[in-house]
């Protein structure tokens, strides 16, 4: 499998690793883990005059296909303690009929509306403008599905969850240098700040903000195959207080569960794509247009997971 199809489940595949270690080490775990799953959860208000687009709510029990929106808050270190903005937005579809998993990248500066704000902006600002709740309602328009679960993770969450896991290995394709750091071509040993400063540069890519996402990836799913290492048990503590302080997500401890058990098929097919736009001016400020053409297409496949026409 290359390692695009590899990509894991970005952060929810952090908390469904911790599940899927509790199988193996016993009541202790489960026990707080649990208690950590319940410190995560953070439900969002979902008016139903912007961006409803499900009528009910999914049945994971059914083992209905269903959608996530995967965030990255670029706030929590280098002193910002600010709302921040989601420079890192990923939507993910899981159908565990076809066990097939289809994750889609969509670019910070998208060009888009920003649903009850009644403007245009780059996607990333919906969550400076309103949190989680504008970003989903943005994200469903934009991609005309329901958004049925949300996971988010700022930038301490990224370093400590490194840190937490004695740092990662990855697989670097650019000779690079940010924040005082330098990365090699080739396998690369991280820590924490190293793989925060590793997942953040954009400028030097010759793909800007496409290769950055790609380099997200990489550290998410090296953080992901750690954390499931059978020498990591014996620090899970330090993973679980990192996630419970950085991480937020309206998935109930029995939908993580539920997800660990039923779904986990499904998550080990990841077909990864890219909602693929072109860079324009307006007003000085660059932004990714997407074609009509493209939004149909990554929208048809999203809908197709979901088995919606």
């Amino acid at each position: 499998m290359s390692t695009k199809k590899k990509i894991f489940l970005a952060v929810l595949g952090i908390v469904l690793s911790l599940v899927l270690i509790v199988l193996g080490v016993g009541a202790k775990l489960y026990y707080d883990i649990s208690k950590t799953a319940e410190g995560t959860f953070e439900s969002v208000e979902r008016p139903k005059n912007i961006g409803q687009k499900r009528q009910e709510k999914v049945n994971l029990s059914k083992k209905e296909p269903f959608s996530i929106l995967l965030l990255g808050i670029d706030s929590g270190d280098l002193g910002r303690t600010e709302q921040g903005r989601s420079d890192t937005i990923m939507v993910a579809t899981i159908n565990p009929d076809e066990n097939k998993t289809t994750l889609v990248s969509v670019a910070r500066d998208t060009y888009t509306e920003i649903v009850g704000r009644g403007t245009q902006d780059k996607i990333n600002h919906a969550y400076a403008f309103g949190g989680t709740s504008m970003t989903l309602a943005s994200i469903e328009q934009l991609m005309d599905i329901p958004i049925d679960y949300y996971v988010s993770i700022n930038m301490m969450g990224l370093k400590e969850l490194v840190d937490a896991v004695d740092g990662i290995e990855v697989n670097n394709t650019l000779d690079f240098s940010q924040n005082n750091q330098h990365f090699s071509v080739g396998n690369i040993h991280l820590n924490g700040e190293q793989a925060l400063a590793y997942s953040r540069m954009r400028y030097e890519d010759p793909n800007g903000d496409y290769g950055r996402q790609e380099r997200q990836r990489k550290v998410v799913m090296a953080i992901a195959n750690k954390s499931l290492s059978f020498s990591n048990v014996t620090k899970y503590q330090s993973i679980l207080q990192a996630i419970q302080s950085n991480i937020k997500t309206d998935l109930t401890w029995t939908d993580m569960k539920t997800l660990a058990l039923d779904y986990s098929s499904a998550f080990g097919n990841i077909q990864s794509d890219q909602l693929q736009g072109e860079g324009f001016m307006q007003d000085g400020i660059s932004y990714q247009g997407i074609s009509d053409a493209e939004l149909a297409r990554v929208r048809s496949e999203l809908k197709i997971q979901l088995n919606k026409k």
